[in-house]
């Protein structure tokens, strides 16, 4: 797994400790893979330098990444490295050291005092709302009981831990991986198994993940100048509106259920062979971060258009903008002296569809305990629409 390449100036380096091939690169590492069409992400850069600079930065990119001093959040930091919980006689330790990183329990208790380390192997999340780390355990993944909170800016318990408790046991299965990594090999056909080999994964969101296997779509420009080939466009390109949203419902549809091998899904092939989406009635109350794409469907805006996507207003080649940028995309459609509250807010009520009719509100599904109180993530709903509740501009 890997390749090198002339174009993007990148060389191959050793493998990393906690497993898979990575290229040393200034962004701190680009994962590759070939075999099976793909022909991996640096293979996209030499005609593509734009998008693929700007994507390097993106969440999507950095939402998985081997562990180092610029990807983990948290603080290793004396006075900010400790994690104390409800719990008096449980605390947590973090600590750094010839470039590992690792996650102490500490109990004491009868005057006895006994530890519990694992190494942070795998860093998930681009830490926009936060981060959690995983540690291999022979061919298993698990998750540590610390995570990082953004919100907060520090150390917390990890989402589905019970504050108090000293737990390295939550296995890690490949549809939560399929939703933060380009690929995991695991080593069983069971759903449900945490085993995979630690030779073959691909960290990040990469080109193909979106775009499908690309290796015919690179040797044909490869081999013929530019612009001399009849070239088929990559997914999503060519698609219907309903494989386009596909493509971003694989992982912003929520956690569903797996019909099929993790990371099998082509684009343009039909999700629901794949994974099984909650699919609601249209009374049910949906969880604001649960199936963002089914929340976009439920808008008239998604209904009354033949056209609208997620990408309508999403560039996942950039870095996302402030949320009030995209309110010129609502204006290509609306007019402002539509808007019920113009009397009162006047003209510049243009500046900001969007914290009126996609608020931020808390999510139910990502919650975690902290300070003996229960957390919630803020998420962007998707459903757009009027609340009466929400914060106006």
């Amino acid at each position: 797994m890997g390749i090198w390449c002339a174009a993007a100036g990148l060389t191959q380096a050793p493998a990393a400790a906690s497993g898979g091939q990575v290229l040393s690169a200034p962004s701190g590492g680009i994962a590759l893979e070939q075999g099976h069409g793909f022909a991996g992400d640096l293979a996209c850069r030499p005609c593509h330098q734009d998008k693929f600079t700007t994507y390097l930065a993106t969440a999507h990119h950095r939402t998985s990444r081997l562990p180092d001093a610029t990807s983990i959040a948290g603080s290793f930091t004396r006075g900010e490295d400790v994690m104390t919980t409800f719990n008096p006689e449980l605390t947590f330790q973090m600590d750094s050291h010839d470039g590992h990183f690792y996650q102490t329990a500490i109990v004491k208790k009868n005057g006895r005092t006994s530890k519990h380390t694992e190494e942070i192997d795998l860093v998930i999340g681009s830490a926009t709302k936060g981060q959690t780390y995983l540690y291999w355990k022979q061919n298993s993944l698990f998750e540590l009981p610390v995570s990082y909170w953004t919100q907060l800016g520090r150390w917390v318990n990890s989402p589905g831990y019970v504050d108090g408790s000293a737990d390295f046991g939550r296995p890690v299965v490949p549809r939560c991986l399929e939703c933060h990594a380009a690929k995991f090999q695991p080593v069983t056909s069971s759903p449900s198994e945490n085993r995979y080999n630690r030779d073959d994964f691909v960290l990040g969101i990469s080109c193909e993940r979106c775009h499908g296997p690309a290796m015919g779509h690179v040797a044909g420009h490869s081999a013929s100048p530019a612009g001399s080939i009849a070239d088929k466009a990559l997914p999503p390109l060519g698609l219907s509106r309903d494989q386009q949203v596909e493509v971003c419902a694989q992982c912003h549809g929520g956690a569903g259920q797996a019909i099929a091998p993790a990371f099998s899904f082509r684009p343009g092939a039909n999700l629901s062979d794949y994974v099984r989406l909650q699919q609601p009635d249209a009374t049910d109350r949906l969880d604001v971060h649960g199936n963002q794409a089914i929340l976009l469907e439920r808008s008239r805006c998604f209904r009354d258009s033949a056209e609208m996507t997620c990408s309508t207003c999403h560039d996942v080649h950039s870095v996302e903008r402030p949320a009030a940028d995209y309110s010129a995309r609502c204006l290509g459609c609306h007019r402002v002296d539509q808007c019920g509250m113009v009397r009162k807010r006047g003209a510049r009520i243009a500046s900001n569809c969007i914290d009126c009719h996609m608020p931020v509100q808390r999510s139910n599904k990502l919650v975690l305990d902290a300070d003996n109180q229960r957390l919630q993530a803020n998420v962007r709903n998707h459903w757009i629409r009027i609340y009466q509740n929400a914060s106006l501009p």
